[in-house]
């Protein structure tokens, strides 16, 4: 299999041309064009499968190289290493040269619990996942007519999500401004826009507009990544406040003046270490200990519990599905707010009867 970059028209062309011999020895091959490397990448996964052909029998091994290198070519790097480490790691020693269709739900079923015996149930739940679109990935070319992962799965306790409320972000504020914390300017604006730790690494002051009032997020960082698009991959707009311009002008004015970022890089959260940092101030200061991603749930369930809408939430929050805000109703107490009132019961009043009061010292 090979790539080869062409120039066509003074355009650079990528071909690829793909040449196997079948069972009987009889030499296939096939040659096609493409715009962009990226694009051929992708199309030499899906060219040898077809010359091979659908009916051949695919080994666990071999179909996981396979699955690999397109991963490669579509996701970031980050979320590749983790697929790649999580198939090695806990299936290849078992399946590796099991074929495909041979593979049986009682397979994936041991693997995932009697082979990570010591793993939490939230990993037993991530590698049931990535093995289930592996599977998929095979029924999608035609290599398998069944899913063996499907119908199988993990409970998992509900992890507790920390939200501060009206008070708790008060207290937080006012004592990250009165001792000057080096996080003050970061967990403020968490709140007041709901945005990303790395949707506020990567905010520049050519994304605050001040004129129409909002906050264009169109780009996410990671340790691992760089910078690229949001986690949806998609860009939106949040609206400022009235506090919320107040508070980036002052930022402006006073402290980034002449930087292109809105937010000063902290090296603790350059490390990832802004969780731990905002955690430890919370309980120096007696308030709900809280991550740095739970500043956005803060900035949802406030809105929410102001009446915004479910919908005007989800596009500011940047949410892919409706779900994922509803999830956050519990949270603010809006989704049973006033439900105990149909109960009807009233509680007798307490009355003082002297007649009863015993005396514990006589005199």
């Amino acid at each position: 299999m090979s790539i080869r970059k062409l120039i066509v028209d003074g355009k650079p062309t990528y071909e690829v041309f793909i040449k196997i011999r079948d069972k009987a020895g009889k030499q296939l091959a096939k040659r096609k064009r493409f715009d962009t490397e990226k694009e051929a990448k992708r199309a030499e996964f899906e060219i040898l499968q077809e010359l091979e052909g659908h009916k051949t029998k695919v080994t666990w091994k071999a179909w996981v190289e396979r699955v690999l290198e397109k991963y490669k070519v579509e996701y970031v790097n980050s979320t590749y290493l983790n697929y790649k480490y999580c198939l090695n790691k806990w299936f290849d020693p078992i399946w590796n040269d099991k074929f495909l269709e041979d593979i049986k739900p009682s397979d994936v079923h041991y693997a995932v619990f009697e082979g990570c015996t010591v793993s939490s149930s939230y990993t037993k739940r991530g590698l049931l996942k990535i093995v289930k679109r592996v599977f998929g990935l095979a029924i999608v070319e035609g290599i398998l007519v069944r899913n063996p992962a499907v119908g199988i799965r993990v409970k998992c306790a509900e992890a507790n999500q920390g939200v501060l409320n009206r008070k708790e972000v008060e207290i937080l504020l006012t004592e990250a401004r009165r001792t000057d914390h080096r996080f003050f300017l970061h967990w403020t604006l968490a709140i007041l826009t709901g945005m990303r730790s790395g949707e506020l690494f990567s905010l520049r002051w050519t994304d605050v507009d001040f004129v129409s009032g909002i906050i264009s997020v169109n780009k996410a960082w990671t340790r691992y990544n760089g910078e690229g698009s949001t986690k949806t991959a998609k860009n939106r707009i949040v609206p400022m406040s009235k506090e919320c311009r107040k508070f980036l002008e002052e930022v402006k004015l006073k402290y980034s003046s002449s930087s292109e970022y809105v937010l000063p890089k902290i090296w603790e959260w350059m490390q990832g270490e802004q969780a731990k940092v905002l955690k430890n101030f919370c309980n120096e200061i007696g308030i709900t200990p809280i991550k740095f991603h739970d500043l956005r749930a803060t900035f949802i369930t406030q809105m929410l519990n102001n009446g915004v809408p479910l919908s005007k939430v989800m596009a500011i929050v940047g949410h892919s599905s409706i779900k994922t805000t509803q999830g956050y109703l519990r949270l603010s107490g809006k989704d049973v707010e006033g439900a105990t009132e149909d109960l009807n019961i009233t509680v007798p009043a307490f009355q003082e009867h002297s007649d009863n009061v015993v005396s514990l010292f006589p005199g």
